[in-house]
This record gives C-alpha cells, sequence and structure tokens, in this order.
C-alpha cells in the first residue's frame, strides 16, 4: 500500500508542473500591462516601471515563470499587490470559507446521491424508481447559479427565511446557528447537479451488481433482502461509486466559483474573481495552483480509498 501511495503522489508532480505552467501563460497573455490596471490613476510612468521591477515584469517570460516557481516551491507565493498581504495568506483564509461551503455540498450529494441511487436500483421500474429518475433528471438539467437564484428570491425574499446572503450575520453572534442558516441554500444549489449524477451512476453501478451470482446465491439462503441490498451490493459496487464520489468532488470544488458570487460567499471563487478583475496576478496565480493541489490530493486519496476496497486496482 505505502508502495502504491508513493507512486501516486510521484504521478501527481507532472500534473501540478503542467497546471502551473497553463496558469502562468493565461496570466502572461492577458492584453495590457498588468502594473497600470493595478495602480488605476496611479499610473505615472515612475510608478509603473517600479511596479513592473517589482512583479519581475521587466524580465523574460521564461525567467519570470522559474523565478515564480522556485519561490512557490518554498513557500513563497508572493504578495498580493491589491490587498497588500502575502497570498498564501489570504488564499488559505478564503480557503476555509469554500471548504465549508463545498465540503457541506459534496457530504450532501454524496448522502442524497448514493441513496437515491441504491432505492432506484432496488425498485427498478417501480414507482420509487421513476419518481426519483425524475427529480434527478430535473436537478441535472437546472443550472446552480439559477437554482441559486431562484433560491434566493423565493426562500430569502419572499418567505424570508434564510439571509440573502454571506457567510456571517452582520450583527450578532458568530456561531454554528448563524452559520447554519447561511449555508443552507448555497449548499443546497451546490449539491443539486452532483446529487443527480452519482444517484444516476450508483443505480446502474448498483443493478450490474444485482444480477451477479453472489446476490442471488445470499438470497437464495434466506438473507434479509435489506441486508443484500445494503450490505452485500452496495458494498460490491462501491469501487465503482468512488470514482464517481472523486469526480463530483472536483464539480463541487469548481462549482464553488459561481456559487460564491451568487451567494457571496467569501471563499476562494470569488476571491479569484475579484483578483482577475484587479489584474492581481500572483493572487490568482497562487489561488489557481492551490486548489488545483488540493483536488490532486483529494484524487490520491480517492484513489486509495478504491485499491483499499479492490486490491486488484493496485496492479
Amino acid at each position: 500500500m505505502a508502495g502504491y501511495i508513493l507512486k501516486r503522489l510521484l504521478s501527481a508532480i507532472p500534473v501540478l508542473f503542467g497546471i502551473s505552467i497553463i496558469v502562468f501563460l493565461i496570466m502572461a497573455m492577458i492584453p495590457g500591462n498588468p502594473a497600470t490596471a493595478i495602480l488605476g490613476s496611479f499610473a505615472t510612468p515612475e510608478n509603473v516601471e517600479k511596479l513592473n521591477r517589482d512583479l519581475g515584469l521587466d524580465q523574460g517570460l521564461v525567467q519570470r515563470y522559474f523565478i515564480w516557481l522556485s519561490n512557490m516551491l518554498q513557500g513563497d507565493f508572493g504578495r498580493s499587490f491589491a490587498l497588500n498581504r502575502p497570498v498564501i495568506d489570504e488564499v488559505l483564509e478564503r480557503f476555509n470559507a469554500t471548504l465549508i461551503l463545498a465540503g457541506t455540498a459534496f457530504v450532501l450529494c454524496s448522502i442524497l446521491g448514493v441513496a437515491a441511487g441504491v432505492v432506484s436500483a432496488a425498485r427498478q421500474y417501480g414507482f420509487a424508481d421513476k419518481a426519483i429518475t425524475f427529480v434527478v433528471l430535473l436537478g441535472i438539467s437546472i443550472p446552480s447559479f439559477f437554482l441559486g437564484m431562484m433560491m434566493i428570491l423565493f426562500f430569502s425574499v419572499n418567505l424570508r427565511w434564510f439571509p440573502v446572503s454571506g457567510m456571517w450575520p452582520i450583527y450578532g453572534d458568530r456561531d454554528l446557528w448563524a452559520l447554519l442558516d447561511h449555508l443552507v441554500m448555497p449548499a443546497l444549489a451546490l449539491a443539486v447537479v452532483a446529487t443527480g449524477v452519482i444517484a444516476r451512476l450508483t443505480r446502474s453501478a448498483m443493478l450490474e451488481v444485482l444480477r451477479q451470482d453472489f446476490i442471488r446465491t445470499a438470497r437464495a439462503k434466506g438473507v434479509h433482502e435489506r441486508r443484500v441490498i445494503w450490505g452485500h451490493a452496495l458494498r460490491a459496487a462501491m469501487v465503482s461509486i468512488i470514482p464517481i464520489l472523486g469526480i463530483q468532488a472536483g464539480f463541487v470544488l469548481s462549482g464553488a466559483v459561481y456559487i460564491e458570487m451568487v451567494f457571496q460567499w467569501p471563499g476562494v471563487g470569488r476571491m479569484l474573481v475579484d483578483a482577475i478583475l484587479k489584474r492581481d496576478i500572483l493572487l490568482v496565480q497562487g489561488g489557481v495552483v492551490f486548489v488545483a493541489a488540493c483536488y490532486v490530493l483529494f484524487n490520491i486519496a480517492v484513489d486509495v480509498a478504491q485499491s483499499m476496497l479492490d486490491p486488484r486496482i493496485k496492479t
């Protein structure tokens, strides 16, 4: 197992290296002078020249990349000129909010999606199967940002059940209940599409397992149907379900960008959008690479979990 984990970690190095190159080149190809955009009304020739030196924009493209990469490998992601603070501090602070939102949405879509898929497969062609299929297709078809806006209009503006936006109340205590009050709508809006995808693919995996001989043998021995479904069949199907969960974790993490904008959630997604508008190059590059590294590590954890369920994968 240790050898397999080490092999997966080593395979992640070229992935992260390629991501860093792509992010750097995209930011470098944006038209205009970033120093001029950052300085705004203070963009005198002297100030622009000085900021170009500070940002390293007066050097060659390749040299700038390797300077940025070497600093980043030492834990120095640079300093945000728009916020006047280290990039890594801002990213970590914002990532906590994103982790709360995306983590809650992922737990919701995993539990609801797997449960719906199992019930749908166990009641194939029955009323429950048809009802779940209809709801799942409806959820997949509605964009998360549109659903979020409709939820704000209905539950916040009309019914006044939940706050419109933000992570904490402007006035009052910042306790767990206040956080949950602000978290309900964005987490549900973010989880809807992923729940539908997980439910559909879980149903397919369960139906394939339920046709296998060991399920027929368990039923012939008189094992209770609930134990057959939730014990034997689901455990066998988890080998196929776990990679689906890993893919949807990436979808949830990337989808947090526009959900954070809709609900004004102070996470990494909203930070990246603001940084792009302000041409804060180092903040954008550091934020994207950090999130990509987290996603790669999560995929490695998913692969390890899958290999523990099915040892043949390690070969």
